[in-house]
């Protein structure tokens, strides 16, 4: 598939044109945030003793909705670092930097579905839509386009919007996105973020070099980043408190979980090569997360 900004050729291999779309919207990510979406949602449906199927048009338009608007930040996110996408292994195939997908064609398709996306999200709720844009504009302009290539703390500032995929779905139940629960899950997101960025950082930490993008342990070394991924699992464990209200066994389970990478950590660090202990503490990031937002999804869907 070839997509230019004066005209639109198709090759007849359906696979390819969603293998490019795919890898354009970053797939991946949109799957991984509607897990902790479908999250905010669930526990909104229990928190309020709301039937699943009196709200279904909400849930189905809510997630519609998130799909484009994360769709549209990734797009977004992969025309502007465009220059530094092409010096990093992992990322120099993506059609943005192969020119499969030019800067014309891609912003036209990157604005309508955000545009889709939002009125999916304003049609279930204005406040989820808000929400929603938050979470776009903090992706694309905050972290994209300011702190990703100036400081240290863009991973702080990207954590902002990976964090706002439950709000989303809280909001297109109720409008109390400030309720003790939905501040529990939104903080849940954001701090786990911090150390399972930081994993990636210490991974790709010669190809972040190379771009020029100041990730903490490029900028900090190993070590200080070591210590910050520690301080900031601590504080994982701590927020386990948040959770004792809505249901105490799985607060007792993220206890367990963040102190488990906890140790995971600190044995890792002391005993592994570097890249095997990073590599070590990403897996075990994503399997934290899961088993948690799993466990919300399921008990609320369950109990309510």
């Amino acid at each position: 598939m070839r997509i230019q900004s004066n005209m639109v050729s198709i090759e007849p291999i359906p696979t390819s044109v969603t293998k490019v779309l795919f890898e354009t919207i970053k797939i991946g990510i949109i799957k991984s945030n509607l897990i902790a979406m479908i999250a905010g949602i669930s526990m909104a449906l229990f928190v309020h003793r709301i039937p699943l199927f009196d709200k279904i048009g909400n849930i189905t338009l809510a997630l519609i909705g998130s799909a484009l608007v994360i769709g549209a930040a990734g797009i977004f996110n992969n025309l502007y670092d465009r220059d530094i996408d092409r010096i990093m292994e992992r990322t120099k195939n993506r059609p943005t930097v192969s020119g499969i997908i030019d800067i014309g064609s891609g912003l036209i398709i990157g604005f309508w579905i955000a545009i889709g996306g939002l009125v999916a999200l304003y049609i279930a709720s204005p406040l989820s839509a808000f929400v929603g844009f938050l979470g776009l504009f903090l992706y694309v302009v905050p972290y994209t386009m300011w702190t990703k290539r100036r400081t240290i703390y863009n991973t702080e500032v990207g954590s902002l919007s990976g964090a706002m995929p439950p709000l989303i779905g809280w909001a297109a139940i109720s409008p109390d996105i400030l309720h003790h629960d939905a501040i529990a899950l939104f903080l849940l997101m954001l701090i786990w973020q911090m150390p399972h960025f930081y994993a990636i950082g210490i991974r790709r930490m010669e190809e972040y070099r190379a771009a020029n993008i100041p990730m903490l342990p490029v900028v900090k070394g190993i070590r200080r980043t070591y210590v910050q991924m520690n301080a900031y699992l601590v504080v994982l464990c701590l927020c386990s408190f948040l959770f004792w209200s809505f249901n105490p066994y799985i607060a007792i389970a993220n206890a367990l979980l963040s102190l488990g990478w906890l140790i995971l950590s600190i044995n890792g660090y002391r005993r592994k090569q570097e890249e095997q202990w990073a590599r070590s503490m990403f897996i075990f990031s994503l399997n934290h997360i899961t088993v948690l937002l799993l466990m919300i999804v399921g008990y609320s869907l369950v109990a309510v």
